[in-house]
């Protein structure tokens, strides 16, 4: 660890006020350096507290610091600003990062949606990705992409009571109203996934509605601030032990049973083609499978849909 990562690990381990001459004599260096590495600490945000008796570093539920994260911990990238984390996430793959490991953020100055919408990223939303390695042909990872969707729907509905229902292929709705967006990036060795990253925006103390008409936060739900962290750690914990025993039936029953796509008129585009017709099923690919004008089905593996 560097001496920064090593002030933070003692003073999260006390939990108390640490002396500015403990520290010293732990890491081996001078009180003068240890002041040097804390005020660089305060510059990037990190809340120490300096008092007549040494640094405190204060807790806050809504922190989204690696060492808040408990066993997460290590995995846990933290970016105040990033132009995006799936990009941070994608370079932390290629550098052969551990599975699950999460690039989360502040805010994002450049977060993306699907056919390269921007998606706003302000302070007090949830905006992270998750890099995988599952063990699955790539025809399968549309799966992944609606198995993400239902464990954050779920931990939504059940850590916060809000009616979460998921629209094909990613989204999280309340009523009509978009809470939460999911997009995906893979790479490929031979003919298999060698990572896949999750990318997650989820509105939670942010005011999406002022750039997003119809999209809603946590926040404006439940009319009070919701603590990240809470949501980042179970979502982690949920979406690991789903991977770890990926099931692609389980995974179309579940999302069946929270969608609000299947049985409306829609239209999805792509970037080579509009397709209209009538929701009637997901195929085993995750694929939305479509009733024609003509009375043919068509499935469209990936897409923005719009229910009309």
């Amino acid at each position: 660890m560097t001496p920064k990562q090593k002030i933070l690990s003692l003073l999260n381990q006390a939990g108390d006020v640490v002396s500015g001459e403990a520290l010293s004599a732990q890491l081996g260096i001078s009180r003068v350096s240890v002041w040097k590495h804390i005020k660089s600490l305060v510059a990037s945000g990190v809340p120490i507290v300096p008092s007549p008796k040494g640094y405190h570093l204060t807790r806050d539920a809504d922190s989204l610091f690696p060492w808040e994260f408990g066993e997460w911990q290590d995995r846990v990238h933290y970016f105040r600003e990033t132009p995006s984390t799936m990009d941070d996430a994608m370079a932390l793959a290629r550098k052969r990062c551990p599975d699950f490991t999460v690039a989360v953020a502040q805010r994002q100055t450049h977060g993306r949606g699907r056919l390269k919408r921007t998606w706003e990223s302000a302070d007090g939303g949830l905006y992270f990705t998750v890099v995988i390695r599952p063990e699955i042909p790539i025809v399968m990872t549309g799966l992944v992409n609606l198995a993400a969707a239902i464990d954050m729907a779920d931990l939504l509905r059940t850590q916060h009571g809000v009616d979460a229902r998921l629209k094909w292929p990613n989204d999280i709705l309340v009523g009509d109203r978009k809470l939460c967006g999911i997009l995906s990036q893979l790479e490929a060795e031979g003919g298999r996934v060698a990572h896949m990253n999750i990318g997650i925006g989820l509105n939670v103390n942010n005011a999406p509605q002022t750039d997003a008409p119809n999209a809603v936060s946590l926040k404006a739900l439940l009319g009070r601030p919701v603590p990240r962290r809470r949501i980042l750690t179970a979502f982690l914990d949920a979406f690991n032990k789903r991977i770890s025993i990926f099931d692609p039936r389980i995974v179309i029953e579940q999302w069946k049973s929270l969608n609000v796509t299947l049985g409306r008129r829609v239209r999805i585009l792509t970037t080579r083609a509009e397709v209209e017709g009538t929701a009637v099923d997901v195929d085993s690919h995750g694929g939305l499978i479509l009733e024609l004008a003509d009375g043919t089905r068509q499935s469209v593996m990936a897409g923005d849909c719009f229910h009309k």
